[in-house]
């Protein structure tokens, strides 16, 4: 059955395998809040633990926000783990009450056993050179959701969820690009798409299925590009959708306009896809229910297919999947 909290809404989610263990960390809130906007600032970092990938065991939180002063004392946000130099990695993204969150930044943080963490000093921000930073009159800028990716030499790489510096506003959604050779000091260099189809691409994973590189990102109705929804057959959908690319680190783009999982009302979200006992499973969080109220709990695994042209097909619950 899917992963509900009795207290806690939870959202944006990402694996770690090891050995038989699944672990997922995820975004919660309290539901006493109310209303599910307030929960972004009022983020923390839980933790499950399944063998099966349908039955949950809730394990202590991974993270939660420092003490004042700290560039992530507002609320810790997505991120990813990977398994580097003998010990776990999480990278998470923060946001700090100095700049009222207007300013993303991620580090990273470390574990023997996937259950206690310990932070790394250092972060990283977005470099103006390629990416829109904070202005006046913007909400807040764009540098989160990273994706760790292990590159030769040791150097640790990140996928981020960014917006460019360049491009009409509702189109400069982008995948942002940074790595590390030290743990500590990150660079960001250029994007790894270009600007012109979203305002942003949220949450990528890289994964190499279906013969080809591809990058999943989740984008809501109003995340469409004008320009996008002027092409003949194109729907402002909300869900997940995937670039693809033949190389690790790109360029990615897109090869079809159609969601991976999407719909008008946005019932799945955030997708991830996990390989487990040679086969692909796909996994989102609830956004709304039948009604069309705010869920907040984890899917349960959807098949994932190949398709004869190279593409990738889910079926979700409801369309025939198991």
């Amino acid at each position: 059955m899917p992963l509900r909290l009795a207290d806690h809404w939870l959202w944006d989610f990402w694996f770690a395998q090891d050995g038989e263990d699944v672990h997922v960390f995820y975004l919660q809130a309290p539901r006493a809040l109310g209303d599910p906007e307030l929960r972004h600032r009022n983020a923390t970092i839980g933790h499950a633990v399944s063998r099966d990938l349908r039955t949950w065991r809730v394990l202590p939180d991974a993270l939660w926000p420092r003490p004042a002063g700290a560039w992530d004392d507002m609320a810790t946000w997505t991120g990813s783990v990977l398994r580097h130099g003998g010990r776990w990695l999480m990278a998470y993204t923060g946001v700090a009450q100095a700049d009222d969150g207007a300013v993303q930044r991620f580090g990273l943080a470390a574990s023997d056993d996937l259950v206690t963490w310990s932070r790394l000093e250092g972060c990283c921000e977005a470099d103006a050179r390629w990416y829109a930073k904070a202005r006046p009159g913007a909400r807040h800028e764009h540098w989160r959701d990273p994706w760790l990716v292990a590159g030769d030499g040791g150097r640790l790489h990140a996928l981020v969820t960014a917006r460019s510096n360049r491009g009409p506003q509702d189109a400069r959604g982008v995948i942002g690009h940074a790595w590390t050779d030290d743990l500590r000091a990150w660079e960001a260099g250029p994007p790894l798409s270009e600007p012109g189809e979203f305002a942003q691409l949220e949450v990528p994973q890289l994964v190499h299925v279906g013969g080809a590189w591809r990058v999943l990102f989740c984008a809501t109705q109003g995340d469409h590009a004008a320009a996008r929804l002027a092409r003949a057959g194109v729907a402002a959908d909300c869900g997940t959708h995937y670039l693809s690319a033949t190389e690790r680190f790109g360029p990615f783009a897109l090869s079809t306009d159609a969601f991976l999982v999407g719909d008008p009302v946005g019932r799945w979200y955030a997708g991830r896809l996990l390989e487990r006992d040679g086969a692909w499973h796909f996994f989102a969080w609830r956004l709304r229910d039948e009604r069309g109220a705010f869920a907040g709990e984890l899917s349960d695994p959807m098949p994932v297919r190949t398709t004869a042209d190279g593409g990738l097909e889910v079926a979700p619950p409801g369309d025939g999947a198991e």
